[in-house]
């Protein structure tokens, strides 16, 4: 099997630095045969023989997340022989949502699961991560796509966090919700547009938190199935925070709140 580390230092790859890269069509199926949890997938656009095909079927059972790029796009992860496709593997190992809430109910603990909606940036990821770890979130929930990439920088600016939480991926966020709320935990979205602040809202009860993006924060469709909107209360002239401080601060809140 043909494993590459990537210490390219173009802009196009620095997001992949340090991450472990596989390339070749048998050598992405063999990984993802060996149950290798792949972070990202890049296929060739315009290949589409039946070895590819093959090969999307695989993605497709196995619940991967495939980019089919141009060529060109491929040539700045390796210059060796590609065959069309590039597989990056996670740093972490994926959970399962509904056997990490469940635990947390069978332990007698009200589980606070951290929804991350299109926050793309690696470093971000990395230290609220850190942050959620350390306040005592059960699980951070990202989406299939939209999400920053789980590699040795977001290990990195994690400080290990990310060794000691679980992380999830789904292929709907808007389903997830749907799930948390039907299995009892009040789902609170964090936006500066909110009215209400978050010293005003309940958090001691089982409880699913979700941060949008800096740039497009949470979708409506999520906004829409909040039982509670919030925000952070800001005296300054600045109009938002950095998504990585807003959720500490939230989840500082809610551990206040419990008192632990």
């Amino acid at each position: 099997m043909t494993y590459f580390r990537s210490n390219r230092s173009s802009d196009s790859t620095r997001q992949h630095n340090s991450e472990e890269m596989v390339f070749g069509i048998r050598p992405v199926m063999e990984a993802i045969e060996a149950g290798r949890d792949i972070d990202k997938l890049f296929i060739q656009k315009d290949e589409a023989g039946p070895l590819m095909r093959e090969l999307l079927q695989l993605a497709r059972e196995h619940r991967i997340p495939v980019n089919k790029v141009p060529v060109e796009k491929l040539n700045t992860f390796t210059r060796k022989v590609h065959q069309g496709v590039v597989a990056f593997f996670s740093a972490v190992s994926y959970a399962s949502l509904e056997n990490v809430v469940h635990a947390a109910f069978e332990k007698g603990k009200s589980p606070v699961v951290l929804i991350l909606d299109r926050v793309t940036d690696v470093r971000n990821f990395g230290g609220i991560a850190r942050s959620a770890e350390c306040m005592g979130v059960d699980a951070i929930v990202v989406p299939f796509k939209g999400a920053a990439a789980i590699n040795g920088d977001a290990m990195k600016t994690s400080a290990g966090a990310l060794s000691h939480i679980h992380v999830c991926r789904e292929d709907s966020l808007v389903k997830t919700v749907q799930l948390l709320k039907n299995t009892g935990l009040t789902i609170i979205a964090c936006t500066e547009k909110a009215k209400d602040y978050i010293n005003e809202v309940d958090f001691s009860g089982p409880c699913c938190i979700i941060m949008g993006s800096e740039e497009d924060g949470i979708s409506n469709e999520l906004i829409e199935k909040a039982d509670i909107i919030t925000r952070v209360p800001m005296l300054g002239k600045v109009g938002s925070l950095n998504v990585g401080v807003a959720t500490g601060m939230i989840l500082y809140e809610m551990v206040r709140q419990r008192g632990n």
